[in-house]
């Protein structure tokens, strides 16, 4: 099925606003980059900022299946799970297009915790954890909830220490650490 006009444009104004940022990306640069007038915009979205909200949704859809999808197929036991998360970021980092997370960068530009922008990035982190607490739980953790916080700072730091081009493999390294948590906190 074709994507309909609001999709497509969602679609092509994440991908200029991953690759540019959001308050460096205006509406002008959005015309040109996406060849959809502001016209057409302002019909389907009141405001720039319910265009990234909008943008933001998209990729938490995207980026949840991909990283989900890519775990099980990588691995089938909880604990594999849990560790099969530093692979996919390993191919998440080495993809052409890797800018870092746009989550991180959104939350970084509307810091206003009550911001609607804001709070969005802060869902997709949200619903991350929950998720790999329910792995961990299922992986047998003794404190699950402690262990999920433990590994996913170790995904954020390796996300930010890739993308400023810090260290070598950062993906491996935050595996490694992971190994350790994983081995004192399951069992």
């Amino acid at each position: 099925m074709r994507p309909n006009k609001r999709d497509e444009l969602v679609r092509k104004a994440l991908d200029v606003f991953y690759r540019n940022g959001f308050h460096a990306t205006g509406m002008d640069m959005l015309v040109v980059e996406t060849g959809v007038s502001k016209t057409s915009m302002y019909k389907h979205f009141r405001t720039k900022e319910d265009l990234i909200l909008a943008a933001l949704r998209l990729r938490d859809e995207n980026f949840r299946n991909f990283l989900y999808r890519r775990i099980e197929e990588i691995a089938d036991t909880p604990v594999g799970r849990l560790l099969a998360l530093y692979d996919v970021l390993a191919e998440w980092f080495s993809k052409k297009e890797f800018r870092g997370c746009m989550f991180i960068k959104a939350s970084a530009e509307y810091q206003e915790k009550e911001h609607p922008i804001h709070v969005q990035s802060a869902e997709h982190k949200r619903l991350l954890l929950e998720h790999f607490t329910k792995i961990a739980r299922a992986a047998g953790a003794r404190e699950p909830e402690t262990l999920a916080n433990q590994l996913m700072l170790l995904k954020e730091g390796a996300i930010v220490t890739a993308v400023m081009g810090l260290g070598n493999d950062p993906a491996q390294k935050a595996k490694l650490a992971a190994e350790v948590l994983i081995a004192q906190g399951v069992g």
